[in-house]
């Protein structure tokens, strides 16, 4: 790695005069990442941008010298000076428990907003929509990207969906910021919340409260399956589009690759304190060292880079000598086509081609200007504290792995076991939906099992549905059934919120 970074900082050694250099971390990465970093560098230095590189060790090699978090300790040390990464593709290691750096990266840092810009590139690039001018805006610290993983039966495994409401106001408030700084004209919300009404509706909520801030924008809001078929078909409908973290990476995949290329696309994660930039695309280690890989999607994050830094000059300068090339006809492999590009360019030729049109502005193509006064992609103000709501425990449900027999056998087991306690069982699902009482006998069945229990005895007047329980309780019960023998594999407290009810209703309850 020593002989890397002494490899990469040789073409950043003699910069051209600026007048305050900026301190930034810089990592290779893995397969071809240290190919296109150490051209990406180079065209930095040929432009003049004003950044001065500290390299760290990230990767394949470091997971398996021991540290499974992909990153040396000593690294942080240089994200904490700098706060600005510009880093390759990396590379997990398969097995082992090892967990994706990038998430690791993206948490630690608190960079909660991944920006993707995708614009078609036609008719320099081949593509089958020329009007494509799209901003993937990504929740991106929360949702299944938690990573919070458990199998609680030999034959279930489970992965914990969780959205918060500062993490929902936050990526909004952001999205129609961008849109309002960057001239963009609507922002649509995606989410899932006609299944996923809690987690995917409080998103939508959230868009909805937040949108009305936002007069001058148009808005909508559309189910994900059917926004992602659309933003492959008619993708000049959209603007920005902002959304929750799974949906996101896969959505902003499908955008990057319309404009011809999943290599021709960069990305910026940004937070209130720190920010990173890197390609969409992977590591590639099937062609690394053959000196073929398109360095234009890490060249694309290193201007959203300068643009954060408000180095617009050599943002402009870089991103125009770019699309010129482009327009030249010189390809890297990925995007060249036979008869439509004129060369087909090595990473290292490609890079010569885009400084030797240092200065030039495309013909085609829209040229980048440099703004008079551009708002870099800083994190909007946080919002007002919200009060809290009064939160009552008002039941439980219970999770067994069981292979006693029918779910009917199982539900007059636990009446019988809950009858000297405050709670009775309410309903039992499987793999969410109702199997008693009165579930239907085509419904299959596994070894897991949620058990409702809720308070018995009437209802207070004016209650919304649901009596105060005690968690002793809850504990009561518990103890009950695991003396009984049920093996209890997780427990969820029921909570109202505001006498709104904080969870779902089982299917068919």
């Amino acid at each position: 790695m020593q002989a890397l970074a002494h490899d990469l900082a040789s073409v950043v050694t003699s910069p051209t005069v600026v007048p305050v250099p900026v301190p930034i971390t810089v990592a290779a990465g893995d397969g071809i990442g240290p190919e296109i970093m150490a051209q990406v560098l180079r065209i930095l230095n040929a432009a003049g941008a004003s950044v001065v590189p500290e390299f760290i060790e990230v990767g394949e090699q470091v997971y398996r010298a021991g540290y499974t978090a992909g990153i040396h300790p000593a690294a942080w040390a240089s994200l904490h000076h700098t706060r600005v990464l510009l880093k390759g593709p990396i590379t997990t290691p398969q097995g082992g428990g090892y967990k994706s750096l990038n998430v690791t990266l993206r948490k630690s840092l608190g960079l909660y907003a991944n920006v993707r810009p995708c614009r078609s590139l036609y008719p320099a690039v081949t593509s089958l929509h020329p009007q494509l001018d799209v901003v993937i805006i990504r929740e991106n610290e929360e949702d299944l990207y938690a990573g919070i993983e458990h199998q609680q039966t030999p034959d279930v495994v489970q992965c914990l969906k969780l959205v918060t409401r500062t993490g929902c106001e936050r990526i909004v408030r952001y999205a129609f910021e961008y849109a309002r700084r960057h001239g963009r004209r609507k922002v649509t919300c995606m989410t899932k919340d006609n299944i996923m009404k809690l987690t995917d509706g409080l998103f939508h909520r959230v868009f909805d409260e937040i949108g009305r801030e936002y007069p001058e924008l148009t808005q909508e809001h559309q189910i994900i399956d059917i926004g992602t078929a659309r933003l492959a078909t008619k993708p000049e409908r959209y603007d920005v589009v902002v959304t929750l973290n799974l949906y996101g990476d896969i959505i902003s995949d499908v955008v990057a690759e319309l404009t011809g290329s999943v290599g021709l696309a960069g990305s910026a994660n940004i937070g209130r304190d720190c920010a990173m930039f890197e390609a969409i695309h992977g590591s590639a280690p099937d062609i690394a060292g053959q000196g073929i890989a398109n360095p234009s999607g890490l060249l694309q994050a290193a201007v959203l880079m300068l643009q954060h830094l408000s180095q617009h000059e050599a943002a402009t300068k870089i991103q125009n000598a770019w699309l010129r090339t482009l327009e030249d006809g010189l390809h890297p492999a990925d995007i060249y086509r036979a008869g439509h590009s004129v060369e087909k360019v090595s990473t290292a030729g490609f890079a010569d081609a885009v400084i030797a049109r240092l200065g030039l502005e495309p013909t085609q193509l829209p040229a980048l200007a440099v703004p008079a006064s551009q708002a870099s992609a800083e994190a909007p103000a946080l919002a007002e504290p919200r009060p809290r709501p009064k939160q009552e425990l008002v039941g439980t449900d219970i999770f067994l792995c069981w292979e006693g027999g029918t779910p009917d056998e199982l539900g007059a087991l636990l009446t019988e076991l809950a009858t000297p306690s405050a709670l009775q069982l309410k309903i039992i699902t499987n793999r969410g939906v109702k199997v008693y009482p009165e579930g239907q006998p085509e419904t299959f069945c596994t070894d897991h099992w949620r058990c409702r229990f809720v308070a018995q005895g009437p209802l207070p007047e004016g209650s919304t549905g649901y009596r105060t329980v005690f968690f002793p309780d809850v504990l009561t019960l518990q103890q009950h059934l695991t003396t009984a023998g049920l093996q209890i594999i997780k427990t969820e407290n029921l909570y109202v919120f505001d006498d709104q009810r904080g969870f779902s209703l089982g299917q068919g309850e």
